[in-house]
């Protein structure tokens, strides 16, 4: 086992000015403290907050204050996220800063909030680094994980830890960890979810092993929380199965199905019916009573056009 330990950082996030300063702070509360933390993660939006209008105009500048503490610790900086224009775009982006005050990788949010993150464009590309001698690391984003087949890229790249910056103020916070623990445990992988406070959330961080299990959940207070990981598990697991059991990641590269619904020729009638992706609006009647047309209860999977419709599960 090669030791190395990442430290999430769960602290208060304003949205009305910059919180630069406080993480460079925890940066130094932390090392500090833990002074055997390799690698440093905060939350999604940490640095100006979750305000489309409020993000950095001298991005280099906020950087380069996140590079000079990698060097001065020596250690890995993951500084949440924050809103970039490019353009006539507006993307929630991520840096991964080495311990040379180096930015190895940018990651760009795929899913955003829709349709409360209407101003945002989504990203188009994956994100996996490695740490040398350690293993390799991947990047998401808050809602990324609610589409399992984010990680699932991650994990055929080789990724062995998703990091997972959010910000959820909502209630939905519970869902979202029972995700993070289903995401363990699919992909055999650490799961580093880590969220903010006041504006940037309402905490309960937390850090899940790849057998899905909780190893560290935090509250509704600041903490710095310092997880030791271990790779080799993973890689053994990984090899031998969950619990000895499910070897998930082989049976699917060994699987003889495919998937349609990943096709261009995937019939989209059920998919277009659901409406326009917009906001609820009050005592919205959308969705309620209204049965699909009964030609969706028809199969439409290429090569299977004439299966009988008692054939399909429903």
């Amino acid at each position: 086992m090669t030791p190395f330990a990442i430290a999430g950082v769960q602290m208060h996030v304003s949205a009305t000015h910059e919180n630069v300063t406080a993480m460079t702070q925890k940066i130094d509360l932390a090392m500090v403290r833990f002074p055997w933390v390799q690698m440093i993660l905060f939350s999604e939006l940490a640095p100006f907050g979750p305000l489309p209008t409020n993000h950095p105009e001298n991005l280099d500048a906020v950087l380069w204050a996140f590079q000079e503490k990698a060097r001065q610790h020596n250690i890995w900086i993951i500084p949440g996220s924050m809103f970039v224009r490019e353009g006539e775009h507006l993307f929630n982006e991520s840096v991964v800063i080495n311990p040379r005050g180096e930015i190895v990788s940018r990651y760009r949010k795929m899913f955003p909030f829709a349709p409360y993150e209407h101003a945002v464009t989504g990203g188009d590309k994956f994100l996996v680094f490695d740490v040398p001698d350690v293993g390799r690391f991947g990047l998401s984003i808050c809602y990324d994980i609610w589409f399992p087949e984010t990680t699932r890229q991650l994990s055929a790249m080789g990724a062995e830890i998703l990091l997972h910056p959010v910000l959820t103020a909502t209630i939905d916070r519970d869902i979202e960890l029972a995700i993070a623990r289903s995401t363990a445990a699919m992909f055999q992988c650490y799961v580093f979810d880590i969220n903010g406070l006041d504006t940037g959330g309402t905490g309960r961080s937390c850090v899940i092993g790849p057998s899905g299990n909780v190893i560290y959940q935090a509250a509704g207070q600041e903490e710095i929380i310092p997880i030791e990981v271990d790779l080799d598990m993973v890689r053994r697991q990984r090899a031998t199965g969950l619990r000895g059991l499910g070897q998930t990641l082989k049976s699917f590269r060994d699987r003889n199905c495919t998937f349609p619904v990943y096709s261009e020729q995937n019939d989209p009638r059920y998919l277009d019916s659901l409406g326009v992706l917009t906001m609820p609006v009050q005592g919205t009647r959308e969705g309620i009573g209204v049965p699909p047309p009964a030609s969706f209860l028809e199969p439409h999977v290429p090569g299977n056009e004439h299966l009988p419709a008692d054939n399909v599960e429903t």
